[in-house]
C-alpha cells in the first residue's frame, strides 16, 4: 500500500488527505514540497487528518505528503545537555546557521550533532549477555554528567563485537549483537524513541526522598518528592518563571529540563543567559552542563507547542534510565491547553468547558502519571520530577485547566497576586497551598534533619492559621480590643511571614538555605514565641515586649547568620533568655 497521500484541505496547521494513504496513527509525515513535519492525528475510511508542527502559509491542495517511516520520535544520545531544541528537538543554534535569527519552515537538521567525536569508554565485552537498559558506553558529555549509552529497552542479544575505547561519533557502530533470532544488530551512541510512549520501567517506588530546592516555603511547608508532581499556578506577574527557575537553578536534581511551552521569548532568552553564566553549586561548572532546553515560545506553530512537552518528557525519562534524578519546568501547561483547544476547534470537536476539548483532563493526567521514582531496566534508581506553571487568565483558579491540574498533582503552590504587588516573593500563599507529600517525607526528615521537624514546621502553619482568623477580627474593629496573648500570635505571625517565608534571590546567603538552617531558624521562631508567651501570661503588655526590637532582630536571621554557621543560632537563643530576663527584672 503506498504511503502517500494528496492534500484536498488546509485549516491552518491541519491538514486533510483524501482517500486511504496507507499512514498510521502518529505517524509521522512530510508535508508539502518543503517536508514540514507533521503526524497523523485521525484516521476514517476516506480522510487521513494531519497536525503540521511548522507554518502551512502557501500550502494548497493537490501537494504530496510522504511517510517520514515511524512515531514522532527524539534522537536519545551524548549532546542533548548544554543545547536549546525547539518543539520537535531541532536544535535552534543550528536552524540560526542555516537560516538566520529566523526559523525558517522546511529546514531540515539533526537533532544532535552528528561529527561531534566522543570520547568513549566501552562497558561491555564479548560474550556477555544484554537486554534493554544495559550500558554499553560511557561518554563524559559534560563537564558535569557522565552519559550512558544503553541498548535500547525492546532489544535484547549477545555481544559479538566490540570497538576498543576511543573517539567516535554518536552514529559509529559501538557495539555488535547476536540477536535471539540469529541475525545482527549495531548499536551506537544513540537511539530514537516516539515522544508519546513512556520508555518502560522494572517498578515504581512510593514517594520517600524530597526535592530539595533550598527555598524555605518548599522545602519546609509544602515539600515535593523526587519523583513528584507540583503545579505553580498564578496570575500574570505573580513569580511562576522566577519560581521555577530558582528550583532549576538551586535543586539537587541532577538534570534540569526546562520547557517554554508557549512562554514569552524574552523569558526563554533570560534562561539561556542566566543558566549560561550561573555556577552550579554542586559543580562549580557552568549551570547549563546539566541543562536541557526546550523553547517553543508564543511566536511559534502551536502543533509543535502540544508536541513540546512530550519532547522534554522523553529526554528526562532517558536521563532517569541512566540513573539520575532530573526535574522538567513546563512553563506553562495553560498556553499547552490553550494549543489543545485551537487544534481541538480546528478539528471541528465539541468543546466542553471553556471551549477545552473533553479530553483535556485525560492528557493532563498522561502527562504528569509520567513522574515518578522508578527502578529501571538496568537496576539503577531514577527519578523524573514534574512542576508545572498554569497560567489562569484573571487568577482565576477555578478555570478548567488549574482545576484539572489539581487532581492530579500532590503538589500544590497558589500564587496570590497581594503578595507579589507587596514584593513578598516566592508569592507562595501558605493558606492556598498545600503538599500531599508531608507524611511521606517525615521518616527522610526525622532521619536527616531532626526528630521535631515536622512537629514545628505544623506549629508555625498552626499560628499562621490563628493569624487568618485574627486578621478578620482586626479588620472589623482594629487590632486596639484584641487581648495581648491575640496581639502576640499577629507579632509571631509576622516574623515567620517575614524572616521565614520571605526570602530574597539576590541575597548570597538568602537564595538558597540549607535544611539545617531552615529548622534552627523555625526552631528560634518558636522559642523567642514561648517566651514570649510566658511573659504575656504573667501580665507583660505587648507594647513592653516590643521595647527591645527582639522581633527585628529575630527576622534579621536569615540575612545575619551565614548558611554555613548554623551555630550562631545559640547566640540568638542566647539573646532571647537576656532578653527575657530583663523584661522579668524590668517589670517584674
Amino acid at each position: 500500500m503506498s504511503k502517500t497521500g494528496i492534500i484536498y484541505g488546509i485549516n491552518g496547521p491541519v491538514v486533510y488527505l483524501k482517500g486511504d494513504s496507507g499512514f498510521q496513527m502518529s505517524e509521522m509525515v512530510y508535508v508539502g514540497e518543503q517536508k514540514l513535519v507533521g503526524e497523523v492525528i485521525a484516521l476514517r475510511k476516506d480522510t487521513t487528518t494531519v497536525q503540521v508542527f511548522e507554518e502551512t502559509t502557501g500550502l494548497k491542495p493537490g501537494a504530496a505528503v510522504t511517510s517520514a517511516g515511524g512515531p514522532i520520535s527524539v534522537t536519545l544520545g551524548p549532546g542533548i545537555l548544554n543545547n536549546i531544541f525547539d518543539g520537535i528537538q531541532r536544535p535552534l543554534s543550528e536552524i540560526a546557521r542555516q537560516s538566520g535569527k529566523y526559523i525558517s519552515r522546511g529546514v531540515s537538521v539533526s537533532s544532535l550533532d552528528t561529527e561531534h567525536l566522543w570520547d568513549v569508554k566501552v562497558t561491555v565485552s564479548e560474550g556477555q549477555q544484554v537486554s534493554g537498559g544495559t550500558v554499553i558506553a560511557e561518554t563524559q558529555e559534560t563537564h558535569s554528567i557522565v552519559h550512558k549509552s544503553m541498548v535500547p529497552p525492546n532489544i535484547k542479544g549477545t555481544v559479538k563485537r566490540v570497538v576498543p575505547d576511543g573517539k567516535y561519533t554518536i552514529l559509529d557502530p559501538i557495539v555488535t549483537l547476536e540477536l535471539e533470532d540469529g541475525t545482527e544488530k549495531e548499536l551506537t551512541l544513540c537511539q530514537k524513541w516516539p515522544i508519546r510512549v513512556p520508555r518502560p520501567t522494572l517498578h515504581r517506588y512510593p514517594a520517600s526522598v524530597p526535592l530539595i530546592t533550598g527555598q524555605r516555603i518548599l522545602d519546609t511547608m509544602f515539600p515535593i518528592a523526587k519523583g513528584g508532581t507540583a503545579a505553580v499556578p498564578g496570575g500574570f506577574g505573580t513569580g511562576k518563571t522566577m519560581t521555577q527557575h530558582q528550583i532549576a537553578k538551586w535543586s539537587d536534581a541532577d538534570i534540569i529540563v526546562y520547557i517554554g511551552c508557549g512562554e514569552r521569548g524574552n523569558e526563554m532568552t533570560q534562561v539561556l543567559e542566566e543558566f549560561g553564566e550561573l555556577k552550579d553549586p554542586r559543580t562549580g561548572n557552568p549551570l547549563m552542563d546539566r541543562t536541557a532546553l526546550i523553547a517553543n515560545t508564543s511566536n511559534m506553530p502551536v502543533a509543535a507547542r502540544e508536541a513540546s512537552i512530550y519532547t522534554g518528557l522523553t529526554l528526562a525519562e532517558y536521563y532517569r534510565d541512566m540513573g539520575y534524578d532530573v526535574a522538567i519546568m513546563a512553563d506553562s501547561t495553560s498556553r499547552w491547553a490553550e494549543a489543545l483547544r485551537e487544534l481541538s476547534g480546528r478539528l471541528e470537536e465539541m468543546p466542553a468547558e471553556e471551549g477545552f476539548p473533553a479530553y483535556l483532563a485525560s492528557r493532563l493526567s498522561a502527562f504528569y502519571e509520567r513522574a515518578g521514582m522508578m527502578q529501571n531496566l538496568n537496576g539503577s534508581e531514577g527519578s523524573v520530577s514534574i512542576i508545572g506553571a498554569v497560567s489562569p487568565q484573571g487568577g482565576d483558579f477555578s478555570e478548567p485547566v488549574t482545576q484539572n491540574t489539581k487532581r492530579f498533582v500532590r503538589c500544590f503552590w497558589g500564587l496570590d497576586k497581594s503578595l507579589a504587588y507587596a514584593r513578598h516573593f516566592p508569592a507562595i500563599h501558605w493558606l492556598t497551598s498545600y503538599s500531599e507529600y508531608l507524611t511521606d517525607l517525615a521518616p527522610w526528615y526525622t532521619e536527616h534533619v531532626n526528630k521535631n521537624f515536622i512537629d514545628l514546621r505544623n506549629q508555625i502553619m498552626a499560628l499562621l492559621n490563628q493569624e487568618s482568623s485574627l486578621m478578620e477580627i482586626v479588620k472589623l474593629i482594629g487590632s486596639d480590643v484584641l487581648p495581648d496573648d491575640q496581639k502576640l500570635v499577629l507579632e509571631i505571625a509576622r516574623v515567620i511571614r517575614l524572616g521565614f517565608l520571605q526570602q530574597n534571590a539576590f541575597h548570597p546567603d538568602d537564595t538558597c538555605v540549607p535544611m539545617e538552617k531552615q529548622y534552627k531558624m523555625m526552631e528560634t521562631i518558636l522559642y523567642l514565641y514561648r517566651k514570649c508567651r510566658a511573659l504575656v501570661l504573667m501580665g507583660m503588655p505587648m507594647s513592653v515586649l516590643k521595647e527591645d526590637n527582639i522581633f527585628e532582630k529575630v527576622i534579621a536571621i536569615k540575612y545575619d547568620v551565614p548558611n554555613s554557621k548554623p551555630e550562631l543560632f545559640d547566640t540568638y537563643i542566647q539573646a532571647i533568655d537576656t532578653f527575657y530576663d530583663k523584661v522579668l527584672e524590668k517589670n517584674g
